[in-house]
């Protein structure tokens, strides 16, 4: 009970600290619209959502790891780090300490070079890896445009009118990073290292495009601001993206709470959700799709870095999980959007547009924190994938999936533009999946004679692999059990009801 009371403790205060720092987001933003100039929200945009936000919760992402995994496996992870001041330093302080320590080492590490390795491209490879993935934030709207203190604030760092080409495009640098890091390394462990890398990334690209194209179709743009959508009370007029619903059933527009099945990503979607992910997740090398680090040497191409160096790709791991987790919600889960109540909340906190962008603002980075613990639940549930198996998923599953669900998209689009007809396809698909996802392989019943005597335990060997008494017979039944007990139980089932 102490440690339930404890995780909903540190629930409530993280949703509380998320609220605090959104709030000073837009109160910042409103503030440099109104003395620096038109745009200079977005300047503050880039320290609040990527340097706090992204760069701090991809920092505390390195203990939450270790901790997540504890709670997991039952353990109680790590805790021995101390903070030496009066009335501290016999506190764990929830393993926070090690945080501190980690980027210390990693600081004031030497920073080591091999020799006769390309100096330039061996310190580019670390940028190259960190740089894209850090860059990628940028197009991800976290909160609602409002107008604060007569001044309009966004929640996004950039609205290009090409959105989501720039997310594949960017993505796709990363690829140079781990290619240069293990070529300039000059080192042959490096260098398989990072063609394991590339060869994955580059296979699981294609799958990753293709499964973003029913989003396309389906809300006609590649801007996600507008794939997120507005509330109908934001702007006047109708709901659009994916604050609108498909089917309402409360709450006549303006009136009441309204109840409804929003127009998700997940909804009309959800092999593209499943494609996307698998394909994202691959993108990080994260284990199960942890192939750089190889079975025959257990290195991958960054094992000729050390200091800050290293840390650079180890950071960059998590701030890919975060990016992901971001993309995923403003595509899939309606971005900062409620998924009921949306229009009375907008209705009933019209006059206070700070409350309102605060509480949906903190939705949206609730929403990215689910979605970190999903990821790192997956990373500590799953083996490592053989190669074959990645490229088998990437080229031979994902890929098909991917074209098939573009083809049936369009069809579906064409026939009924209100998107109906897309969602009852995605519901179908999200029915089949549960079912195929709750039901159990019924254990075939013993067989008839000498059960396991002649399966995969027999033929004299018992259930661990050592030879059994006799020929076709493992130790725990009947003959081998005669000899080594002395008195052997009736074999009713293998004998008819005869003993010996």
């Amino acid at each position: 009970m102490k440690r339930v009371l404890t995780i909903l403790f540190a629930i409530g205060f993280i949703v509380a600290l998320l609220a605090a720092v959104v709030l000073g987001a837009y109160a910042v933003g409103a503030l440099a619209e109104q003395h620096l100039f038109v745009g200079a929200s977005r300047l503050t945009n880039i320290i609040f959502l990527m340097l706090i936000f992204v760069m701090i919760i991809a920092t505390l992402l390195t203990l939450a790891e270790r901790k997540w995994s504890a709670l997991m496996q039952d353990r109680i992870g790590p805790n021995r780090a101390r903070i030496a001041l009066p009335g501290l330093k016999n506190m764990s302080l929830a393993g926070l300490p090690f945080v501190a320590a980690d980027s210390l080492k990693m600081l004031t590490k030497e920073a080591f070079h091999p020799e006769h390795a390309n100096r330039f491209l061996f310190n580019l490879g670390p940028m190259l890896a960190f740089a894209p993935v850090f860059a990628l934030f940028a197009i991800v709207p976290a909160g609602p445009s409002v107008d604060l203190w007569n001044t309009r604030v966004d929640m996004v760092v950039a609205t290009p009118d090409f959105g989501l080409l720039y997310l594949f495009a960017i993505a796709s640098l990363a690829v140079y990073g781990t290619a240069l890091a293990g070529w300039a390394s000059n080192n042959k462990f490096a260098l398989l290292g990072g063609v394991r890398a590339s060869s994955q990334m580059i296979s699981y690209e294609v799958a990753l495009g293709l499964s973003l194209v029913g989003i396309m179709l389906a809300f006609s743009s590649v801007q996600l601001p507008a794939i997120v959508g507005n509330m109908a009370g934001e702007f006047g007029g109708n709901a659009t993206g994916q604050a609108h619903y498909l089917w309402q059933w409360t709450g006549s527009p303006g009136h009441g709470f309204d109840i409804g099945l929003p127009t998700w990503g997940i909804f009309l979607q959800p092999l593209g959700f499943i494609g996307f992910f698998a394909a994202a997740f691959a993108e990080t090398k994260r284990a199960p799709f942890d192939v750089p680090e190889g079975e025959s040497e257990i290195i991958g191409y960054f094992v000729e870095y050390s200091g800050m160096q290293f840390g650079l790709f180890m950071i960059s791991e998590f701030v890919e999980v975060v990016v992901l987790s971001g993309v995923t919600a403003a595509l899939f889960f309606g971005g900062y959007h409620l998924p009921i109540g949306g229009e009375w909340v907008s209705r009933h906190l019209h006059d206070q547009p700070l409350v309102y962008a605060t509480l949906l603002g903190t939705f949206f980075w609730v929403k990215v924190l689910a979605l970190c613990f999903l990821q790192l639940l997956i990373r500590w549930t799953f083996p490592r994938f053989r190669y074959d198996q990645i490229q088998t998923l990437g080229w031979k599953m994902l890929l098909p999936a991917g074209l098939i669900n573009v083809f049936v998209s369009g069809a579906l689009v064409l026939w009924d533009p209100t998107l109906r007809s897309l969602a009852l396809f995605g519901l179908l698909q999200l029915g089949v999946l549960l079912a195929l996802t709750l039901s159990r392989k019924e254990s075939g019943g013993e067989a008839h004679g000498h059960g396991d005597g002649h399966g995969a335990l027999g033929h004299g060997h018992d259930p661990h692999g050592l030879p059994g008494a006799a020929h076709g017979h493992a130790l725990p039944h009947g003959h081998a059990a005669s000899h080594v007990g002395g008195h052997a139980p009736a074999h009713a089932g293998a004998h008819g009801g005869s003993t010996h």
